[in-house]
């Protein structure tokens, strides 16, 4: 496998520029350390996790490879409770319930702890000091960025516009990922009440490039080594794959995410109605249901998640995955099914051949114009 390191690959210790995403469900141990073991930068997503599972998923990680790897949490306000818009989402949603024999939640929950109020995560980290901590939604405050910086650890974090990806620069963060519009999974806006730019990631990419001096590692609908090589050539230093490696059998996809990977009609679609929160994903009823006229107003981050997975788990339990949270990108027609390994061997191959291609065409210009 070709050996191409950037400066950012050099510093992180790996031997191709290619990030494994983190992503909470999906991610794990065996998928982490297959990617890492072949020279990328594996990933565990534990915003989903309590402290100790995430001690434990960075434990399972460790004992399969000694390679560097990273973990990445979720950064955004905590939920702000609405009685009122709870319940009018679950009377909404109560006739669905009822088509698979279930009932609604009496009651909706909290049922993720931010990073910025998780101080027991925040000590997990310092005691198991992963290689690299990436934050999404945000950032958490100084004090918690000092300690994982004293302790070793490079940072990362997402942004979605130049605004945000200065001020991942202005905190002392490390490096900056650029998450284009095609991203699958939730958008790593700061502030979701503020308007959305939508900026792909080939135009984000290169404005971060040109107005930062850390590195960028781009992200969102990157799904071969030409996609690798078009974003190193507009400046980033890495590229972060999510929906590439969903179909590996190293995830946790069940046979249903998997099979609709495979779905040449695949279509994804951004959306609040699952979680709260705007993410995109593979077209579902859920995605529907919210889209209705007349729908109400769908309770916060990520409370309103807990209705979805319960929602999910009722359809699922009838033979039914309308409901899944099937995150992805909009490359995922493009979706391979191989061991994370071959994927990342594959994947540097077309970047070598890519990167040799440009060359060539660079060559034969310069040629031209002797």
């Amino acid at each position: 496998m070709p050996d191409i390191r950037t400066p950012l690959a050099t510093r992180l210790g790996i031997s191709t520029p290619i990030i494994q995403a983190p992503m909470a469900g999906v991610s794990t141990p065996a998928l982490a350390a297959a990617a890492a073991n072949v020279g990328a930068l594996g990933f565990l997503g534990v915003g989903a996790m309590n402290a100790e599972a995430a001690r434990k998923a960075i434990a399972d990680t460790r004992a399969l490879t000694d390679k560097p790897f990273g973990v990445n949490v979720f950064c955004h306000a905590p939920a702000k409770a609405d009685a009122g818009a709870e319940a009018a989402w679950l009377a909404y949603l109560a006739p669905v319930f009822r088509e698979f024999g279930a009932e609604p939640p009496a009651g909706l929950k909290e049922i993720y702890k931010s990073f910025v109020v998780d101080d027991d995560m925040l000590g997990v980290f310092l005691e198991t000091r992963p290689a690299v901590v990436s934050f999404h939604f945000g950032l958490p405050d100084a004090a918690r960025i000092r300690a994982l910086h004293d302790a070793g650890i490079f940072l990362m974090a997402c942004a979605t516009t130049l605004e945000e990806a200065r001020r991942v620069r202005d905190a002392g963060i490390d490096a900056v990922v650029a998450q284009g519009y095609e991203a699958g999974g939730h958008r790593g806006m700061f502030d979701p009440s503020e308007r959305d730019e939508q900026l792909g990631t080939l135009a984000l990419t290169r404005l971060l490039a040109r107005n930062l001096d850390i590195p960028v590692v781009a992200a969102g609908g990157i799904m071969d080594g030409a996609g690798i090589a078009s974003v190193l050539a507009l400046g980033a230093q890495a590229a972060q794959m999510g929906t590439a490696f969903i179909a590996c059998p190293e995830s946790a996809a069940d046979a249903a995410f998997r099979a609709a990977l495979q779905d040449g009609g695949a279509v994804t679609s951004m959306t609040e109605a699952i979680s709260g929160r705007r993410a995109r994903g593979l077209y579902n009823r859920l995605m529907q249901l919210g889209e209705a006229a007349g729908s109400p107003r769908v309770p916060d981050y990520p409370i309103a998640y807990d209705a979805g997975k319960a929602l999910h788990a009722a359809a699922k339990a009838r033979g039914s995955s309308a409901f899944a949270a099937q995150w992805a990108g909009q490359g995922v027609r493009l979706s391979r099914s191989l061991p994370a390994g071959e994927l990342v061997a594959a994947l540097s191959a077309e970047l070598a051949q890519s990167l040799k291609a440009l060359a060539a065409l660079e060559g034969a210009s310069e040629a031209a114009s002797a």
